[in-house]
């Protein structure tokens, strides 16, 4: 397994998208002082005996209530217990697994003042592939995504449940059983575990990197679909897209350039074609697409600040033994940055699906009705089409924006929160959908393709179109299409797609 050493507050995006699909994460020993030193500092602001929230007081609408010093410990553990609320079916373990190592990460830069062996003890959780259950749902994305890391805090103190490679263990006995004890919270500590955005971020990345790589396999069953119906290049043109000045264009335009060069379906009609111009979903990808990729990277930006910021509430200054409250906890930069991601999902899927459509019109594709051989007899994709159209529909439905709704909470002391987690939630699912139209643009173009042997497409296409074709034959008569449209699911999911095409765009995993 690939190791990644985390850097508090300098992680690439990078190294969040290899955790994500695997990789170990460890922390720098660099960090080390910095996080002794801000518990240290915990210590001495306890001393002077003054209120502190969330220290020496209570949580919420309950922070104007004195803890007396024997209760300290009490407190952590009980808020602990009573914020682990949350409900739904478990989140996925490789969001769960980063979802630890970006609040690793945030813990160890020094501002959350929790002791040494608070942070050892997630690292070598993730070490042990120890991943605690963490209910989907209870998150409105400020005062912090309380409930969920609520859960995973549990698991640390010995309560709830751990997943332990495929087993589900009482959280005690899968700490034993790896050779860990307990965890005995220290002031603050408790708060410190619960408070922040990391279950927002990691579902939010999670999206995100679904979508860079069904951004790119998206361009490519493009290109394929263009090919397939004979369309032209020329909108692809540079000097087009220059004018327009979008880099995310001008870098789609480029790809598909790039895709299609030295295509002999595409020289075949450069002269004397009817056509003067190709439907929206075929010329129009520069312009589509490109939009997205640029919403993509912003997006990109803003996660990436997210994951190497601290965010939990109050913040401890070693320097000068401050404990200072502030609302770094709110999540509206995620929930901004996953409603972006859940358009740019929706719109790559329905442009998708419109060129389907279209390659299953023999009035538009020029190929046989439903890219069958004997129209009629058989169906081929007629079916398949309408499924891409029942999972862009449900689509456009979860791509309404989550960041516009607010429900106040905390008896009105937390009245204004960002919904990031549910909104960066259904992120993956709506991938999945978007996953399954383009599996379905991939076997008809490539279907359509065959059709004008023994022209071939250029080397890149060929290429993705070999790919498929050791998998998937060619449909002539009707058979069991299920498999076939999960075979090419796996085959977008994997990135076989764009590995066969060999593309590559900037900023893209």
């Amino acid at each position: 397994m690939t190791e990644v050493i985390l850097r508090p507050g300098a992680v690439p995006l990078a190294d969040w998208r290899a955790i994500y699909r695997g990789a170990s994460p460890r922390l720098d020993p660099a960090s080390a002082p910095g996080i002794a030193e801000s518990a240290a500092a915990v210590g001495r602001i306890l001393a002077r005996g003054e209120p502190v929230y969330g220290i020496n007081t209570g949580f919420g609408r309950l922070a104007s209530v004195r803890i007396g010093d024997t209760d300290l410990a009490t407190l952590q553990r009980n808020i602990v217990l009573s914020h682990a609320a949350g409900t739904g079916a478990p989140s996925p373990v490789p969001v769960v697994r980063l979802m630890m190592a970006l609040k690793l990460a945030s813990l160890a830069q020094g501002a959350s003042g929790v002791k040494p062996e608070t942070v050892a003890l997630i690292e070598a959780m993730l070490v042990f592939g120890l991943t605690p259950v963490i209910p989907s749902q209870g998150s409105v994305g400020a005062s912090g995504d309380l409930a969920p890391l609520s859960h995973m805090a549990a698991a640390m103190i010995g309560v709830g449940e751990i997943m332990a490679g495929e087993r589900r263990l009482p959280a005690e006995q899968a700490l034993r059983e790896a050779g860990l004890a307990p965890l005995a919270l220290g002031p603050k500590e408790g708060l410190a575990l619960l408070n922040g955005t990391q279950f927002s971020t990691a579902n939010a990345l999670a999206g995100l990197f679904g979508a860079e790589r069904l951004f790119q396999t998206a361009l490519v069953t493009g290109a394929l679909s263009t090919e397939a119906a004979k369309g032209s290049d020329t909108p692809f043109d540079p000097r087009i897209q220059a004018l327009r000045r979008h880099q995310g264009q001008i870098d789609t335009a480029q790809a598909l350039r790039t895709l299609m060069a030295g295509s002999a379906i595409r020289a075949s009609h450069l002269v004397d074609d009817i056509r003067v111009q190709d439907p929206y979903c075929l010329r129009c990808q520069p312009q589509v697409m490109g939009a997205a990729l640029d919403v993509l990277r912003q997006a990109a930006a803003t996660l990436e600040t997210e994951a190497n910021g601290v965010s939990d509430n109050p913040l401890i200054f070693a320097a000068t033994d401050e404990a200072l409250s502030g609302g770094n906890f709110h999540a509206e930069p995620v929930a901004f940055a996953a409603d972006m991601i859940a358009l740019t999902v929706c719109e790559i899927g329905s442009i998708t699906e419109r060129r389907i459509a279209m390659l299953v019109d023999p009035a538009l594709s020029g190929l046989p009705a439903f890219l069958t051989p004997k129209p009629g007899l058989n169906s081929g994709f007629m079916i398949p089409q309408v499924t891409a159209a029942a999972l862009v529909s449900e689509n456009k439905q979860r791509a309404y924006p989550a960041s516009v709704d607010s429900i106040p909470t905390s008896a009105n002391q937390e009245d204004h929160v960002s919904m990031a987690a549910h909104g960066a939630r259904r992120l993956l699912e709506m991938v999945d959908n978007a996953t399954a139209v383009i599996g379905i643009e991939l076997l008809a173009a490539v279907q359509g393709i065959d059709f004008h042997a023994p022209l071939a497409s250029s080397s890149a296409l060929e290429a993705v179109r070999a790919t498929v074709r050791a998998i998937v034959p060619t449909l002539t008569d009707d058979r069991h299409f299920h498999p076939d449209m999960e075979a090419a699911n796996r085959m977008v999911r994997s990135g076989a797609v764009v590995e066969a095409a060999a593309l590559a765009l900037p900023g893209l995993g």
